[in-house]
């Protein structure tokens, strides 16, 4: 039997703007995961399909799931523990559950952005080098190693606030530029409607993945923990990191459905919908309408992206399978060894579905997004639950968790009633 994880009560530390400044990390790496190929395929694919009509859905996927997500940071600010531990509270058949899922999603997730990664990069450098596939992708999946297991979470930490930063304001720029030449509309288009159950599967791969898998507040969890290693942070200034990351996630989201209406939406192309594919065909499309020397600001921004997610999806599956594994050990901590055990692991198994089965990772990522969504709701559940007795915790909030609740779990049975034939 593994020891059950008991709360602790941490003296709340004084709360000021400059201690609000300085505990931003946790929050802006759980943006950088979140800023992938949800936003920078799906929502802007979105935007290309469908115009503006899908922006409320970006919106209310981010609000109906805030709740889940923030109970991963003010979770652990408030007992020092990780969400992770809160799960081995319920028992070990969710512990099981939730390693399973992680173990699973973490190399296929990894492999996924992985492969975008690579495939921007080679868009990105000249074709005369020749750098294929396998070479730009041990690249990738080396330098990451190297940061993550010598520079730990204050590499990881610093690295991604300059990513985030520098995805932000370049997004911005190339929103601006399209704004200012937007694709000509073909006078013969009719505008489609997302309201039917023929676009339920771009449906639930927008919102299932919007802003991120659920099991993204667990690994916000446990960055925090690890930021406040050198010093105790308070509540406060935990959930102000928490929605700096969470609203420029949402925001960016938005920005990256208006690229592909003002670039996409329109014209008389066919949409290329495989992530490896559609990517440089966006760019092409934005160098056709805005002029070629607009390209590399869209492949700075796609290369942003997804290595900021490469990095921290590597790092956060590694802490989340290594903690859930010493919970069911019953092991008082997570070893360094252990931890970096599973970043090379992941990174490792992940390089080799790029190099030897990428022609299985489009079915991969489907079912890997399928079984993130239809377990959203449990692990939504679970989150909320954790937190119920928070005073903290607002009579608004309470409301839109259950809203919240409501939502995945009625999105969630529509879709497999859909998939079961029963439905449409």
């Amino acid at each position: 039997m593994s020891p059950t994880p008991t709360s602790v009560t941490p003296v709340e530390p004084e709360s000021t703007w400059r201690t609000r400044v300085s505990a931003l990390g946790p929050g802006l790496l759980a943006a950088s995961a979140a800023i992938g190929a949800s936003h920078l395929v799906s929502s802007t694919q979105a935007g290309a399909l469908f115009g503006w009509q899908l922006a409320l859905v970006i919106v209310l996927a981010n609000l109906l799931k805030y709740p889940f997500f923030r109970s991963g940071p003010q979770f652990a600010a408030e007992t020092g523990l990780s969400l992770v531990e809160g799960y081995a509270r319920k028992g070990r058949a969710y512990l099981w559950v939730f390693l399973a899922l992680s173990l699973f999603a973490g190399v296929v997730s990894a492999a996924g952005v992985v492969l975008l990664c690579v495939v921007i990069l080679s868009f990105l450098l000249p074709a005369s080098w020749g750098l294929g596939v396998p070479l730009l992708a041990v690249v990738v999946v080396g330098v990451t190693l190297v940061l993550l297991l010598a520079g730990h979470y204050k590499a990881l930490d610093g690295v991604t606030k300059v990513i985030v930063v520098t995805l932000a304001v370049s997004t911005v720029v190339a929103v601006a530029t399209a704004a200012t030449n937007p694709t000509v509309r073909e006078a013969t288009f009719v505008d489609p409607s997302p309201w039917n159950l023929a676009t339920l599967p771009f449906l639930v791969a927008l919102v299932g993945w919007m802003p991120a898998p659920i099991e993204v507040s667990a690994m916000n969890s446990l960055w925090v923990k690890a930021k406040q290693q050198d010093r105790r942070l308070a509540t406060r200034d935990v959930l102000f990191d928490f929605n700096v990351g969470f609203v420029t996630s949402a925001v960016l989201a938005l920005f990256f459905l208006a690229l592909g209406v003002l670039v996409q939406y329109g014209n008389d192309e066919e949409l290329q919908m495989a992530g490896g594919a559609y990517i440089p065909q966006l760019m092409s499309m934005y160098g056709d309408a805005i002029g070629g020397w607009a390209v590399p600001l869209m492949a700075l921004i796609a290369f942003a992206a997804m290595f900021g997610t490469v990095i921290t999806v590597i790092d956060g599956y590694a802490r989340l399978i290594g903690e859930s594994i010493r919970l069911l050990r019953g092991r008082e901590r997570l070893e360094r060894r252990g931890k970096d055990g599973w970043i090379l692991a992941i990174g490792v198994v992940a390089l080799g579905i790029v190099l030897w089965m990428s022609d299985q990772l489009a079915t991969m990522l489907n079912f890997a997004m399928i079984s993130a969504f239809v377990t959203a709701p449990v692990f939504a559940w679970l989150n909320f639950s954790l937190l119920r007795e928070s005073r903290s915790l607002s009579p608004v909030l309470r409301v839109l968790a259950w809203v919240g609740l409501v939502f995945l779990a009625g999105f969630a049975v529509l879709f497999v009633l859909h998939l079961a034939g029963l439905v449409g």
